[in-house]
């Protein structure tokens, strides 16, 4: 199971370009790894999509391949104009979604 975090400024100026930044725990195993104990290649598990919102509106999207590490990291900004709900989403190959909100208040 993935553990989802994200950090989102609470608050910011109306017009403000802000950071956000993402963090997924998750093996991200490449199909190319052998099991030691059986020798049997271990199946491939990635999250292939990822996927931000702001107010519902999409404004960020990724699509991953099998070259992204473990635990991936994922930094970016976003112009805010407005108080609001951010959705964040990880899709893997085998039709899991991670989910992750933030509220921000824009003054």
């Amino acid at each position: 199971m993935a553990k989802a975090r994200v950090k989102v400024p609470k608050t910011a100026k109306a017009g403000d370009v802000i950071t956000i930044k993402t963090l997924i725990k998750h093996k991200m195993e490449s199909g190319n790894r052998k099991d030691k104990k059986t020798g049997k290649k271990i199946p491939r598990h990635i999250i292939d999509k990822f996927t931000a919102k702001y107010n519902g509106e999409v404004f960020f999207s990724s699509d991953w391949e099998g070259g992204v590490s473990a635990n991936p990291y994922c930094a970016f900004t976003c112009k805010v104009d407005k108080s609001g709900d951010f959705e964040f989403v990880w899709h893997d190959e085998k039709g899991e979604e991670y989910k992750a909100t933030a509220k921000i208040t824009v003054g």
